[in-house]
């Protein structure tokens, strides 16, 4: 069986669309479609339901999505093999990260080093982080570790911890410290209530009996911090955030009965083939938090 039609069939899968596919292939619809018959015809199985314009894997084209994962993921692994013999002068890593910020110093310092290699980094949530992973479509995590997951090993980095933060200007930015009652009656700008941070953010409120309700919902740390150039608005930011950002025109304050720090960690499936491009970032970012530590 041909890889490119195994390509095909994968890009097919994920987009679900003959015209996306197809433009993302750089082939005709036509082209894309006989391709996938020629498949079909060779597994003598049919890989797509196709009801009008919509078209849905069918259970022969799910498992077949599950194996080609695996084709590609140990292709790409003999590449990587090969690469390392050439001392880091190419090949590529992809992260998928709780935050760019977290692992900008340390993606400095790599590039520095091996300009030649290819370095992607996503900015995901925990859970998306750790399905990607699984699907062999990253190469790293750095997470929020919520729980034991015997699938993966975790590296712990450092340990996180919320301030609420305002502009100078702020009413509130004077005081030493706030409580989780104070913040009932302010305006604030946080993340969705699908992002881990969130998550952790109302259940440490919860604990003291209060509700929490954003007045704006923001997908990202660096949307949050934007929203603190007006003066009335308050959000709760990671102490890690804050001190990568270097806001000097922003007040952190603590928040009495401080909830419990969240460790952040480098993780990767157990007993997945560790290339030396991934241990080389992996020393590289221990030792920014080492150093910081």
């Amino acid at each position: 069986m041909e890889i490119r039609l195994l390509e095909y069939f994968m890009v097919l899968a994920r987009e679900l669309s003959f015209t996306r596919a197809a433009d993302l292939l750089g082939i005709t619809q036509p082209t894309l479609s006989h391709q996938i018959q020629l498949l079909e015809s060779r597994l003598n199985t049919r890989l797509f339901e196709r009801t009008g314009k919509r078209i849905a894997l069918t259970q022969s084209g799910q498992i077949l999505l599950a194996h080609t994962r695996q084709v590609f993921y140990e292709l790409e692994e003999a590449n990587r093999e090969i690469q390392e013999l050439h001392g880091l002068k190419r090949g590529r890593l992809s992260i998928g990260c709780a935050g760019n910020h977290i692992v900008i110093q340390a993606v400095r310092t790599f590039h520095e080093r091996y300009p030649h290699v290819t370095l992607s980094v996503l900015d995901m949530r925990t859970e998306e982080t750790i399905e990607a992973l699984l699907n062999h479509e990253l190469d790293l995590g750095v997470i929020f570790r919520m729980s034991e997951d015997v699938r993966f090993e975790f590296i712990h980095l450092f340990d996180e911890e919320f301030y609420f933060a305002v502009s100078n200007a702020h009413r509130l930015a004077d005081a030493p410290c706030v409580s989780w009652e104070d913040l009932r009656s302010v305006p604030l700008a946080m993340l969705p209530k699908r992002y881990v941070l969130r998550r952790f953010v109302d259940e440490d409120a919860a604990a003291f009996g209060v509700s929490i309700s954003p007045t704006v919902e923001l997908s990202s740390l660096e949307s949050l911090g934007d929203m603190l150039s007006i003066d009335s608005i308050g959000a709760i930011l990671t102490k890690s955030y804050i001190q990568q950002r270097s806001m000097s025109d922003i007040v952190a304050i603590p928040i009495r009965s401080a909830p419990r720090r969240k460790p952040v960690g480098l993780v990767y499936p157990k007993n997945a083939y560790v290339d030396e491009t991934a241990k080389t970032f992996m020393e590289i970012l221990k030792g920014v938090y080492a150093k910081e530590r």
